[in-house]
């Protein structure tokens, strides 16, 4: 029986089944014990004064507690403590971004995905370079300057050094202003060596989902190809990380398996990349299952309930607080909204989840990985985000001044990104207002600036950042703190 080690390379030690059942177990036991659960979340408010040790993150045992909790009052501070802690760590920016589909070719038999290889229903394509050019150039014309590439897993079809010619041809495509400044990338686990290739391309994060963590469930979900391999799937941040890669993304698939075993395994992987390399998830994603060509949601018994999710989204927000929290376009208007009250720190807008399609006028469903509930163009959301009292950035600085790993976590957890995150921000929200903004979104966005930069309490901080606000005006780019 593999027992728990936080510090293992081997994924049933650090993610440990019998350490999840034990930890589920006291959550059960104690889900009655009001005091322990505000015990556990005083020790929790010390993540309120961000430092550089982190003394008081919470383990999992205990932010399973809290989750266990069914006292109205604990739910409503725990919902009020993650908002707090977002406003810490990230004040009231979110990040904007979209996805980028180069190829729904697949050799892996997901069970909860489209794209499995068994599908005879969903036509397969594969973007050529020039198809990523126009692409890129239809998303930068909509004013992003940040991707996630997404790509199946296919030997043949979507070879490594296809992956690595499409984010050069990604960096490489300017149009006008335009320029895309991050390319994330969100492939297949894959080896050492590959994960060095991807470093030199200069990827930003690596993202992988786990989609579930029992072990189980997970080789009943994938029952051929290369992905059925728990293991090399599981490790494969600890390989990203050796090779070099600063910044990597977890994530599992809500609705696979039960919400708290799947809960305990994220926070508990998080840990294990903390303890191990001294810097935690950059990012953690909740994407839940949706309908898809060949796919039912209602064929999973794991489905999480609205006020559940937004549960688990606060908790990973106090649990993990200097992580950036990304919820997609597969949920609801609403739904965002609400989970940008509780700690999410990155959105995708105006995403378009098919092979292609940026470029066309008409949003394309053929190819689409799930169905986006949010269809909102990103002008649409550039707005919204500001009448929901948050600053929409297209902010890259961190990683273009080599502020990534453990230098980027430095910053975050001491507190001082705000010196950085806040201004740019602001700078690359200017950018957007002035190329590519409607002119309802260009007034309130300016006014919004405005009132940003005077709230600013660093003297100095704000001179430099009006200088650089004016030149933009002028018509200059990119300026960075």
């Amino acid at each position: 029986m593999p027992r728990y080690d936080v510090r293992s390379p081997h994924a049933d030690e650090f993610v440990n089944h019998e350490e999840i059942l034990d930890t589920l177990a006291f959550a059960e036991a104690h889900k009655d014990d009001v005091e322990l659960a505000r015990a556990v979340l005083r020790k929790a408010r010390a993540n309120l004064a961000p430092a550089r040790d982190h003394g008081a993150a919470l383990s999992h045992r205990e932010a399973s507690v809290l989750l266990a909790c069914d006292d109205a009052q604990v739910n409503a501070e725990i919902r009020q403590l993650a908002r707090d802690v977002k406003q810490a760590y990230y004040g009231n920016r979110v990040v904007l971004f979209a996805p980028l589909y180069l190829s729904n070719y697949c050799v892996n038999g997901c069970l909860y995905c489209p794209y499995h290889a068994k599908n005879r229903d969903i036509p397969r394509r594969k973007l050529t370079q020039d198809d990523i050019r126009a692409e890129v150039l239809a998303l930068q014309d909509a004013g992003h300057k940040r991707l996630a590439v997404e790509a199946g897993e296919d030997p043949r079809h979507n070879p490594l050094d296809y992956i690595l010619e499409s984010i050069q041809t990604i960096y490489g495509t300017r149009h006008r202003n335009g320029a895309i400044r991050r390319v994330n990338v969100n492939i297949a686990a894959t080896s050492e060596d590959a994960y060095r290739q991807l470093k030199a391309a200069e990827i930003g994060t690596y993202v992988l989902f786990q989609e579930t963590y029992r072990r189980t469930c997970y080789e009943r979900l994938h029952p051929a190809g290369p992905k059925s391999d728990y293991a090399w799937h599981t490790e494969a941040h600890d390989r990203a990380m050796a090779a070099g890669i600063d910044d990597v993304g977890l994530g599992v698939l809500f609705g696979l398996e039960g919400y708290a075993y799947e809960f305990v395994g994220l926070l508990m992987h998080a840990e294990h990349l903390e303890a191990v390399f001294g810097v935690g998830p950059h990012t953690i994603s909740v994407p839940r299952v949706q309908p898809a060509s060949d796919i039912d949601p209602n064929a999973f018994e794991g489905g999480v309930p609205d006020e559940v999710f937004e549960k688990i989204i606060a908790l990973i927000r106090i649990a993990v607080p200097y992580t950036g929290m990304i919820i997609s376009t597969r949920e609801s208007e609403s739904m965002r909204a609400r989970a940008l009250q509780l700690g999410i720190s990155q959105i995708s807008g105006g995403s378009r989840t098919s092979v292609g399609g940026y470029a066309e006028a008409e949003r394309p469903h053929d190819t689409e990985q799930f169905d986006v509930s949010d269809q909102r163009t990103l002008d649409e959301v550039v707005g919204w985000l500001m009448d929901e009292g948050h600053i929409p950035s297209f902010c890259t600085a961190c990683y273009r001044a080599g502020r990534t790993g453990d230098r980027f976590m430095e910053f975050c957890k001491s507190g001082r990104i705000l010196d950085y995150c806040h201004p740019n921000a602001l700078l690359t929200l200017a950018e957007y207002l002035s190329d590519y903004a409607s002119p309802e979104v260009a007034r309130k966005g300016w006014a919004t600036i405005d009132a940003e930069l005077a709230r600013m309490p660093d003297e100095r901080r704000r001179e430099s950042a009006a200088g650089f606000l004016a030149r933009i005006r002028n018509g200059e780019r990119d300026f960075r703190f």
